[in-house]
């Protein structure tokens, strides 16, 4: 692990995830951040739990660092950085497996809405105390 992560999921880059210069196009790492992301709620329990509501991207934002090719092995660290009343950013960073370059940085903050009235609520409790049990006093409240 590289602190202050405790989470981590590998991927390989596939052929339709590069561009013509046979690098990873930008918007591919998306994906690779939400598998992580997928990967890390499993881990905890809390993969598919609709606790009254559900959460929806608010912000994304991403820096490059350095460029991965086509069958490059990939290791996404992920973790939740922080809890708000209603909303949970994610911090990420990802590695090229082969010589341990830091490729990608990211932040997602998710908002905790109520579907039918489309307003934000406050995170589950049992979904706080799921991540506070892993993260512990890494993670911003």
């Amino acid at each position: 692990m590289k602190p202050p992560f405790k989470f981590s999921a590998r991927t390989r880059v596939g052929f339709s995830d590069t561009d013509a210069q046979g690098i990873v196009y930008y918007g591919r790492y998306n994906p690779y951040f939400d598998l992580a992301r997928v990967e890390y709620l499993r881990s905890l329990g809390l993969l598919g739990q609709r606790l009254g509501g559900d959460f929806v991207m608010r912000a994304n934002d991403v820096e490059y660092f350095a460029p991965a090719v086509f069958d490059d092995e990939i290791e996404v660290f992920v973790r939740a950085s922080r809890l708000g009343r209603t909303s949970v950013t994610f911090s990420f960073e990802a590695y090229r497996v082969a010589d341990d370059v830091l490729m990608v940085t990211a932040h997602q903050t998710l908002v905790y809405v109520d579907l039918a009235e489309r307003r934000a609520c406050p995170v589950p409790e049992e979904y706080r105390a799921a991540v506070v049990e892993l993260e512990g006093d890494d993670v911003e409240r």
